[in-house]
């Protein structure tokens, strides 16, 4: 728990203060024997609310060296599911009317990252990966004029209700409400590391809301 508490401050420090960069993978292929599977959205960048499509492109080696051909029927037997944290959903895919083309139409619900899994075989090669697709945005990515920090407020809003979490925790431990296992008997050891961890905690989420507010 001390050490993951630890990272969970870093990463929302680095995430909201510039000091880290949010990868964004836009169509990504993964090879799998002799198939190549692209996957990726059909408009983007995403936004939340907005309709869109999963795309998808199967081909497979061709009868010369670094040629492809289009895969007709991939998913006759393969299933999809996109994943967002913890939900998930299992999506019907079209046929596009290019050889080896495929979409789902699809509104992401939730900015953040989605992630494509596919499950099943192709002409008997078994498929089984997960592909993460580009990031979905808010809809202030696309807004004009710009509105007043509606985003920002946002960000704020939720790094203040963790920190509400984070101190609720602290305040448990500190009453002995919660105890910290601790794997070689030394409990103080542990107790004083978890405090310490949230504290951290704390103070790199108070410091990414500091740098939020200065950008306004």
């Amino acid at each position: 728990m001390v050490v993951k508490t630890i990272i969970f401050g870093f990463i929302i420090l680095l995430s909201f203060i510039g000091l880290a960069v949010t990868p964004s993978f836009a169509h990504t292929t993964e090879h799998v024997e002799q198939y190549q599977i692209e996957v990726g959205w059909g408009v983007e960048p995403p936004v939340v609310g907005f309709r869109n499509d999963v795309v998808f492109k199967v081909t497979e080696t061709g009868d010369t060296e670094n040629s492809y051909k289009s895969v007709t029927g991939a998913f006759r037997n393969l299933e999809a599911t996109v994943m967002n944290g913890g939900a998930e959903k299992r999506i019907d895919i079209n046929s596009d009317p290019r050889p080896g083309y495929y979409f789902s139409p699809i509104i992401p619900t939730k900015t953040g990252s989605y992630t494509v899994e596919l499950e099943g075989e192709i002409d008997g090669t078994l498929i089984n990966i997960q592909i993460p697709v580009e990031d979905v945005e808010s809809t202030s990515i696309l807004d004009f004029p710009p509105t007043s920090g509606s985003g920002q407020t946002e960000n704020i809003a939720g790094l203040k209700n963790a920190i509400s979490s984070l101190q609720q925790d602290l305040s448990k431990l500190q009453s002995g409400e919660t105890r910290v296992a601790s794997n070689n008997n030394n409990d103080g050891m542990a107790y004083d590391s978890a405090i310490f961890a949230l504290s951290i905690a704390i103070a790199a989420i108070i410091l990414a809301i500091v740098a939020l507010i200065k950008r306004k």
